[in-house]
């Protein structure tokens, strides 16, 4: 109720009443309270306006005669469904103000958002990639740890180390190098927002406005908008089974490249030793810098672990971004960079003009787990659990679609894409809304491709489904083939 303005001196009585009850109405017809939507108790705007309760009491017996709202007596007001069901509802007509400019990053944006949609709700099986199975969580363990957190006395309250908090850091200093190999100080190491406010630290710092940078095609789109939204211009090279093909590289000029070399996204190629070499030596060769998302190595079922690049590079071109978004839960929102150490102070001004530093209580948490072990000991469960998934899926496919199915991208991660040669990319929308209409979601892979991409196909040829598992169990994984399979069967029959 922040928009209605009142004094109690200068705006008392029926003056105050009208404002309140034409901010009211204004609202109600602008769609800021649903059908029936509960507008606060006669008290309690009182007090939060300042008048006194009968103020407010004269509006909103003003808006219940004009049939706004329904009042009773005990009940807070609601408005009336007649408001909405009988068409009046509308915005309120305003005289036409200039917009406000934007300014060239605005204008990027507004031209070429990154799209949100809401999860798809009631379905039978949804094949929604990102998403974490709740039972998953580790519920005893994060509660213990969380608890410690917000109870221990600080020895003072003030804004920490932007690069966050020492005991995070160092925790995970240990923890990338018995993992991963990957050796820093913990001075290297930057903990983010999750890992898209460390690709928009390494978008601020590392590119201007006509600066090219190298996108693995398809790959991850956020990435994608998040570079794109400084004005850099991106530079679409091509993976295959083994990932970024990286001969194409030769000849290429630009600042950055993003990759994700141990488990592409989304087509899960591992990229070969040569070519990690490859790729490297061409970012010493240009100059540039190598952003290695290593977004879901805790992962892996067929295959032993690759060294990442930061490990072969020892890190001097190289930033290192990781996140416990695809282990505890993408709603904690921690991730973290190991940034080469000549860009440290960098990264850390630039961390700091974003948000101060990412919440102490949570990488205070986060730090107890990598401590104790339990996060270490949480992974190895979850491993477990999406490995039976990934079989589940496996196996589901195979018997609904038998050889009519090509599986990419099965060794690791938390995904699968799977091919469906027999149907036209054509059919790719039809193929969505009839498996939606039986309780399926499926998303493209055609979507993850850069169509700007000439002298190849920009898409695919046939239909491709990005098919995500860790949030599903196995009845759900084989009922959602089961349906889709008779969704591939209208599309083919029709």
């Amino acid at each position: 109720m922040g928009q209605i303005k009142e004094h109690p001196k200068r705006d008392s009585g029926r003056m105050g009443a009208r404002r309140i009850y034409e901010a009211l109405r204004d609202q109600i017809l602008g769609r800021t309270y649903g059908t029936d939507g509960l507008l606060p108790s006669s008290r309690a705007l009182a007090g939060e306006l300042g008048v006194s309760r009968s103020t407010v009491t004269v509006a909103y017996e003003q808006l219940a005669a004009e049939g706004f709202i329904d009042v009773r007596h005990g009940a807070r007001p609601r408005v009336a469904r007649s408001v909405v069901d009988g068409g009046k509802s509308h915005a309120v007509s305003r005289p036409p103000t200039r917009s406000v400019p934007l300014s060239e990053f605005g204008e990027r944006l507004r031209k070429d958002p990154p799209r949100w949609t809401e999860p798809l709700r009631d379905l039978v099986a949804n094949f929604r990639y990102g998403d974490l199975s709740p039972a998953d969580f580790p519920v005893l363990a994060w509660k213990k740890a969380i608890v410690a957190a917000v109870t221990r006395r600080p020895e003072r309250l003030a804004y920490d180390d932007p690069c966050g908090a020492l005991r995070l850091r160092t925790a995970l200093q240990g923890y990338l190098w018995r993992s991963r190999s990957v050796r820093c100080d913990v001075d290297q190491i930057v903990v983010v927002n999750g890992s898209q406010q460390g690709l928009d630290l390494c978008a601020r710092l590392l590119l201007d406005v006509g600066d090219r940078f190298v996108m693995e095609d398809p790959g991850y789109l956020m990435a994608r908008h998040t570079f794109a939204a400084t004005g850099a211009i991106a530079v679409p090279i091509p993976v295959d089974g083994d990932g970024l093909e990286t001969e194409r590289l030769a000849g290429v000029e630009a600042r950055l490249a993003y990759v994700t070399p141990s488990h592409q996204y989304p087509l899960g190629g591992v990229l070969p030793i040569a070519r990690r070499h490859q790729l490297l030596a061409w970012a010493r060769q240009s100059g540039a810098c190598v952003i290695e998302d290593d977004y879901d190595s805790e992962y892996r079922y067929d295959t032993k672990p690759v060294p990442p690049l930061h490990a072969l590079e020892e890190g001097h071109n190289v930033v290192y971004l990781g996140t416990i978004s695809k282990t505890l839960s993408p709603t904690l929102r921690i991730g973290y960079l190991v940034v080469p150490a000549a860009l440290r102070s960098a990264f850390a001004a630039a961390k700091q003009i974003m948000d101060r530093h990412t919440s102490l209580a949570e990488q205070d948490a986060l730090a107890s787990m990598l401590e104790s072990g339990a996060y270490d000991s949480h992974v190895k469960r979850a491993r477990r659990r999406n490995a039976e998934r990934r079989q589940a899926l496996l196996e589901a496919l195979h018997r609904r679609f038998g050889d009519r199915v090509r599986i990419e991208g099965a060794a690791a991660g938390l995904h699968v894409v799977a091919w469906f040669d027999g149907l036209p990319q054509a059919s790719e929308e039809a193929l969505i809304r009839t498996a939606r209409s039986k309780g399926v979601g499926i998303y493209p892979v055609s979507a993850l491709y850069d169509r700007r991409r000439h002298g190849r196909r920009a898409r695919p040829d046939a239909v491709g489904l990005v098919m995500g598992y860790s949030a599903l169990e196995a009845r759900q994984i084989d009922r959602g083939c089961k349906l889709l399979a008779a969704a591939v069967e209208e599309i083919e029959a029709g």
